[in-house]
């Protein structure tokens, strides 16, 4: 009688399988390893996109350091701009960042220098006449103009004409001017408590004026002004009314402004007055330029809040950046996505490699025994017989 023994086949057959699979586990493991960090990065940019501040406090700490700073000084001195040297000193100071003592020395002197009596009168003024503000002293004197009407009544009639005559006028500075003159008395009567709205509709002009408004906050504040101010009755009126007077020019815009419509926008201009008054008058337009709508324009207030005058270096650095994510949150969410799926085929890959190698283990270990017990009948079959 003929015995066989188990076919060893199937086992060999499984030694295939978990090369195959210990080798897409390692495929798996080595993506992981790759998107991990990434991922990581993304789920954490997503958890914070609402917070400006812990936004840009984390891409702050991969991006600056003492080289960075000092770069940044020597270029915001060469520009002239003390002010934002001394907001890189600032911020350089509260994240530890070493900065050369005799570097910090030429920062207090041009803040000083930009300080000084002349300075100031030239600022002022410039501010006052020009209404174009990009600092603390020439924005007063833009306030003051506006508060007092002049600067609005300046910048509407100056449109105004434009619109009469059939020229290009640019909407955002009359609407803005209109709607300045409007609030003017709701300001004093209300005690002050409408001045940083009143102090962001300045803003907004300056900015408009010199180019530091983003050219999509520009398109949302002149949409938002449509349901504002009437423009039929602003044409007609300017049309109707003599230019050179502006009593009359300032009551046809009172008139053709509608401020239980301005909630939004005051809520703009307010967010705007809030920056200024946290980190300065060129923060707030250096907000301007970074944001592309009103919500971005919120974020600015709420990073000023936290970092009051180091405020200007973190948007320099980081522009758009330290407001928003730079990438679009559904690319942040597929890198988490993909980071899951491999190492769930890593894990899936690697158990049923075990559970494969295992199984032919097993099966090695029948046969074995199968052989064994085939060779003890075989013998026992061969042995003489006994009586």
């Amino acid at each position: 009688m003929h015995i066989s023994a188990p076919s060893a086949g199937r086992p060999r057959a499984s030694l295939l399988g978990v090369k195959l699979l210990a080798i897409a586990a390692m495929i798996f493991g080595i993506a992981a390893l790759a998107l991990l960090p990434r991922a990581i990065e993304a789920g954490w940019l997503l958890a914070v996109q609402g917070d400006p501040a812990a936004l840009a406090d984390r891409k702050l700490a991969r991006s600056f350091n003492t080289d960075v700073a000092t770069k940044e000084i020597e270029a915001a001195l060469g520009a002239n701009d003390a002010d934002l040297a001394r907001s890189f000193v600032d911020l350089a100071r509260d994240r530890n960042v070493t900065v050369a003592p005799e570097l910090v020395a030429k920062v207090d002197i041009a803040v000083v220098k930009a300080g000084s009596a002349l300075s100031t009168a030239e600022n002022f003024t410039r501010g006052l006449v020009g209404g174009e503000p990009d600092d603390l002293v020439s924005l007063a004197g833009t306030a003051v103009g506006d508060l007092f009407v002049f600067g609005d009544i300046r910048d509407m009639i100056r449109e105004g004409s434009h619109l009469a005559t059939g020229k290009e006028a640019d909407h955002l500075i009359l609407g803005l001017s209109a709607v300045g003159i409007a609030v003017t008395a709701g300001t004093y009567a209300s005690l002050g408590t409408g001045v940083p709205a009143r102090t962001g509709l300045s803003l907004v002009k300056a900015a408009r004026k010199t180019g530091r408004i983003s050219a999509r906050m520009a398109e949302s504040m002149t949409y938002s002004l449509r349901s504002v101010v009437d423009w039929s009755a602003m044409r007609k009126a300017f049309a109707g009314a003599s230019l050179t007077e502006p009593a009359v020019a300032a009551r046809a815009a009172r008139e053709a402004v509608k401020l239980n419509k301005a909630d939004d926008l005051f809520r703009l201009t307010s967010d705007i007055g809030r920056v200024q008054g946290k980190a300065g008058t060129r923060a707030a337009l250096d907000g301007l330029r970074v944001s592309d709508s009103p919500r971005e324009m919120a974020r600015v207030a709420k990073l000023a809040e936290k970092e009051g005058g180091k405020t200007r270096a973190i948007l320099k650095l980081l522009g758009r950046g330290a407001i928003a994510l730079t990438m679009a949150a559904f690319d942040l969410s597929l890198w988490v996505l993909w980071a899951v799926l491999t190492v769930f085929g890593f894990i899936a890959s690697t158990k049923a490699a075990v559970e494969r190698a295992t199984w032919r283990a097993l099966q090695r270990g029948k046969v074995r025994r199968a052989k064994r017990g085939l060779e003890r009948q075989r013998r026992l079959a061969m042995a003489p017989s006994q009586v």
